[in-house]
């Protein structure tokens, strides 16, 4: 965690910034606003009463777009996930003033200062979030989950539920989940193992607004209730993605795993940090042995997350099996329709091969839409995070010029020669001749400026 000494408010100026440099939306328009306030008014019709069922939530303590509920029985050896997503497309009809505006914005954009949501406050946070607060209708997939970690999808229906309780990551207690909701997340951690998944869950570095309207640059630690709570979504988005895969229709999450050259850019950048990754040690076992407490550790974490090459969305192509090389599985995205547009298609697609019914062909014509959408949606999140760590670093550098750091070279770029400080998270690129991978430099700061988001180091 880091201070940020901004007395001129250069944080929060760089932020409104980024909004306009990004096109970050304030708002929505009239009749967007106007048709999300009727359609929360619609009253589900085509829901069985699940209201008995005691589902709960569990998100950040703050959320108010609940897009998931659960509840996990035993059945036999197996265990059986009620996962219920929230039931977005009862609200948004195609062609519809939401479903358009959803289409430009393709995702929720999220900044320290506030979130652009996907759907108006009166759908995302209102009618179809499954707080505690009502019934609401969602679509319940029933997960079988066996001894081994597999996964089956066994059904899904359109239900109206209520959430018991809205639990939070940061004081959820054992008793106030089901029985064997730790349970399942071993079994499908020990499955994740089996398959030689690569997934990375770092701490997310993150500028956070305080209450006082100050800000922090910190790490953001994954809690272990996050972590299990993440099996959940995983063990739906696999079995969902398996049925879509074998009636040959779907969106799917696709990625491939990072080339040597980035292999090695890694290994100089633990040695950067001080870390010991002996030779003989491949990137899958030692990025397991890392512990997010740490925050070096932590830090190479993030570069391991970011030398990936990037998850992508594909549609179902015959003769292709869709496979995202860190959850070495196929896998979807279904379980935050109120945040992401792609899955409210995938849930529809889904509801209709559980029930034997054929896809609608709004939603398959969708899927081949979606990944440009998505993926432009996705280009701008990330631009936008980068863009406010970039401004976080150079508001807490700012003042420190002269100083000198301790560096590693990682690699090379266009132009210059890349660097991991070994005393901070922070990777940066200097005008330098004659260094090699992995050789130890020196930097001097010569200039930290919030207002161009720049950090500029020079070598002693």
């Amino acid at each position: 965690m880091k201070s940020l000494t901004d007395p001129s408010q250069a944080l929060s100026t760089g932020l409104a910034k980024i909004r306009t440099e990004f096109h970050v939306p304030d708002g929505f328009p009239a009749d967007v606003m106007a048709t999300a306030e009727a359609a929360a008014r619609r009253v589900p019709n085509q829901h069985a009463d699940r209201t008995d069922t005691p589902f709960v939530t569990l998100d950040p303590a703050a959320s108010t777009d609940l897009d998931q509920a659960f509840w996990i029985e035993a059945s036999g050896g197996d265990l059986l996930l009620y996962y219920a997503i929230a039931d977005v497309a009862w609200f948004v009809e195609d062609g519809d003033a939401l479903d358009r505006e959803a289409w430009t914005r393709g995702e929720t954009l999220y900044l320290p200062d506030g979130k652009a949501g996907l759907y108006p406050p009166a759908i995302a946070e209102g009618a179809a979030s499954l707080l505690p607060d009502g019934p609401r209708p969602a679509v319940i997939f029933t997960v079988r989950v066996a001894k081994d970690g597999a996964v089956k999808l066994d059904g899904a229906e359109r239900a109206i539920i209520q959430s018991r309780a809205k639990l939070a990551y940061d004081s959820v207690k054992a008793s106030d989940v089901p029985a064997d909701f730790a349970e399942m997340a071993r079994r499908m951690a020990a499955n994740e193992e089996r398959r030689g998944a690569s997934r990375v869950d770092p701490p997310e570095q993150e500028v956070e607004r305080l209450a006082d309207g100050s800000f922090r640059l910190s790490f953001r630690p994954i809690l272990q209730s996050e972590q299990d709570n993440a099996a959940l979504s995983l063990a739906a988005n696999m079995a969902i993605a398996d049925a879509m895969f074998a009636h040959k229709t779907g969106l799917f999450r696709v990625m491939s795993g990072p080339d040597a050259s980035k292999v090695q850019r890694l290994r100089n950048a633990a040695r950067a940090l001080g870390l010991s990754w002996p030779a003989s040690t491949s990137l899958r076992d030692y990025q397991h042995t890392l512990d997010p407490a740490d925050p070096k550790q932590a830090a190479l974490m993030l570069e391991i997350r970011r030398a990936g090459n990037g998850a992508s969305y594909q549609p179902y192509q015959e003769g292709v099996v869709p496979w995202h090389e860190a959850m070495a599985a196929t896998y979807a995205h279904a379980t935050a329709p109120l945040r992401r547009l792609a899955d409210r298609y995938v849930v529809r697609c889904a509801l209709a091969i559980a029930n034997g019914q054929p896809v609608p062909q709004a939603v398959t014509d969708a899927f081949a839409g979606l990944p440009k959408v998505m993926g432009r949606g996705d280009a701008r999140a990330s631009q936008i995070n980068h863009a406010a760590i970039d401004l976080a670093e150079a508001v807490m550098l700012r003042g420190r010029e002269g100083e000198t750091f301790k560096a590693v070279v990682t690699d090379f770029v266009d132009h210059g020669v890349r660097v991991q400080l070994a005393d901070m998270p922070v990777v940066a690129t200097i005008t330098a001749s004659g260094l090699r991978q992995g050789d130890g430099v020196t930097l001097k700061l010569a200039s930290a400026d919030p207002d161009q988001r720049s950090v500029v180091f020079e070598p002693v």
